[in-house]
C-alpha cells in the first residue's frame, strides 16, 4: 500500500488547514487504495480565528492539536516524520499553510517556512518523491526546495507574483485542473484560491492526489 504524508496546519479555513481540502485530500486518497499518514507541527498556531465572526479570539491553540480534529487524533508530530517511510508528500491550504507553516501571510517573498517542513520536503524532493500541494500551500515550494519550480495557486495576479520574487514560476490554472512540474515531481491545483463549492475544489484535489500517486510509480 503506498503511503503518503499529509502535513496539517491546524483546523479551519482562517487559522489552520482548509477543512475541506484536507478531508477530500484524505477521501481522494483513501479510494484510491493509499494510506495517509498525518503530520503537524506541536507548537502554538498564529492566532485564533472565530470562524462564525471572522474575529481574532483571546485564546491560543496547538497546531498538532487542533489538525488531530481533521485526522480524528491519527496524527504525528511533524518532527516524527521519515521521508523513508512514506512515499510521497501532500500539503493543504488554508491560511495556517501561510501562517503556521510559514509566514508568508504576513511576510510575502521575504517569508520564512517551517524547519521541519523544509526538512521534510527537501528529503522527499533529494529522494525523488512526489510532492502535492494545495491552495495557496504551493507558494511555500520556492522557499522550501530553492528550485525553479512550475506551480500554481490559481490567477491571484498579487500572489503570483510574490511567488515570481521567490524564484518560483506561476503557471495560470482553473480551479478543475493541475500544474505539474515533471522535472520536480510536484503537482499544484488551486482548490479554494477558486473554488466557489466543495464540489469545484473537489475536481482539482482529485487529479492531483491520482497524479502524485501516479508519480509514485515512475
Amino acid at each position: 500500500m503506498k503511503r503518503v504524508g499529509l502535513v496539517l496546519s491546524g483546523c479551519g479555513v482562517y487559522d489552520g488547514s482548509e477543512i475541506h481540502e484536507a478531508v477530500l485530500t484524505l477521501l481522494a486518497l483513501d479510494r484510491a487504495g493509499a494510506q495517509a499518514v498525518c503530520f503537524a507541527p506541536d507548537k502554538p498556531q498564529l492566532h485564533v480565528i472565530n470562524h462564525l465572526t471572522g474575529e481574532i479570539s483571546a485564546e491560543n491553540r496547538n497546531i498538532l492539536v487542533e489538525s488531530a480534529r481533521i485526522a480524528r487524533g491519527n496524527i504525528q508530530p511533524l518532527s516524527a516524520a521519515d521521508p523513508q517511510q512514506i512515499d510521497a508528500l501532500i500539503v493543504p491550504g488554508g491560511f495556517g499553510a501561510a501562517e503556521n507553516l510559514s509566514d508568508f501571510a504576513t511576510r510575502g517573498a521575504d517569508c520564512v517556512v517551517d524547519e521541519q517542513l523544509k526538512r521534510l520536503t527537501r528529503q522527499m524532493y533529494k529522494q525523488n518523491k512526489p510532492i502535492g500541494f494545495i491552495c495557496i500551500a504551493p507558494a511555500l515550494l520556492p522557499r522550501l526546495l530553492e528550485a525553479p519550480v512550475r506551480l500554481t495557486i490559481g490567477n491571484d495576479i498579487d500572489t503570483a507574483e510574490l511567488i515570481e520574487d521567490m524564484g518560483g514560476t506561476h503557471v495560470v490554472c482553473p480551479v478543475d485542473d493541475i500544474v505539474l512540474d515533471a522535472d520536480h515531481k510536484i503537482v499544484t491545483t488551486p482548490a479554494y484560491m477558486l473554488a466557489g463549492s466543495i464540489s469545484e475544489a473537489a475536481q482539482g484535489i482529485d487529479k492531483l492526489v491520482a497524479r502524485v500517486l501516479g508519480l509514485i510509480d515512475e
